[in-house]
């Protein structure tokens, strides 16, 4: 955190005119009961899993439930006075995240049925959304919620860096590949999107996970793709690393164009 004050202090001075921002894993998440015990389980996932970052880097301090956090996982902070001043004089200009899915959180043993989602910080079905191949539930109305948390929150221009789907792509016979899961993803989200930055919510970026397919972060694979350009590779290693366009490249090319006003 103070590293990162400092270097922000730095940019300053390098040029009093430049924005520098944070990037945070985007965590949104519902309490799965309206059992008060949830309630409070759902928003201190909130703030092990996003809050404590960015509540120091966009504030300029560690938040008062930050004392819960190093107890709990018995961390002892040294910290002085040149460490505070700079963490004051080094916030973060605007607030930088992903958002990719929903989660929803229990304190009740056993209830509720598991996704056995990869890569994901919770696993907990939500009965009201569809999930990926790989368990991330898909949440455009979430989306909403948690831009309008987060401009409400912490005051700052937000920035959505990463927003995309993983899911398995086929190779028609003629090169052509079909994704319109992912169009109707990317559809739903920038919409939600749109409708928040009318409501007032100050985003001034939105880019997507990812332009080209990759290996997966989260679970190491090819097979799982995020991208509008494919790639020829399996999981296995195996291809010959040549790239074909999807129908979703044709159709955020008229996103870009149209700056999020052309979605069919």
């Amino acid at each position: 955190m103070v590293a990162s004050a400092r270097a922000v202090k730095v940019a300053h001075e390098i040029d009093k005119n430049i924005n520098v921002g944070c990037m945070i894993a985007g965590f949104c998440s519902y309490p799965y009961t309206c059992d008060p015990d949830d309630v409070l389980a759902n928003y201190k996932a909130f703030q092990d899993k996003f809050g404590y970052c960015a509540d120091t880097m966009v504030r300029g301090y560690y938040p008062s439930y930050a004392k819960r956090l190093w107890k709990e996982n018995n961390v002892k902070l040294e910290i002085t006075e040149q460490d505070e001043k700079d963490l004051m004089e080094g916030k973060s200009d605007f607030l930088a995240f992903s958002y990719y899915m929903s989660n929803v959180i229990t304190t009740h043993e056993g209830e509720g049925e598991r996704l056995g989602a990869a890569g994901a910080s919770a696993d907990l079905k939500n009965p009201y959304l569809k999930a990926s191949d790989w368990g991330w539930q898909i949440d455009p109305v979430g989306y909403e919620y948690f831009l309008h948390f987060l401009n409400d929150r912490y005051q700052v221009p937000i920035f959505d860096v990463e927003n995309g789907l993983g899911a398995f792509d086929k190779v028609e016979e003629d090169g052509s590949i079909h994704d319109d899961y992912r169009i109707d993803y990317l559809r739903g989200h920038i919409q939600s999107l749109m409708k928040a930055r009318e409501e007032g919510v100050n985003i001034f970026g939105y880019t997507t996970w990812a332009p080209i397919d990759l290996v997966s972060f989260t679970t190491g694979q090819m097979d799982k793709r995020y991208g509008f350009i494919y790639v020829d590779m399996n999981d296995a290693g195996e291809g010959d690393l040549r790239r074909l366009k999807k129908d979703s490249f044709y159709w955020y090319k008229k996103v870009i164009e149209s700056d999020g006003k052309d979605l069919d």
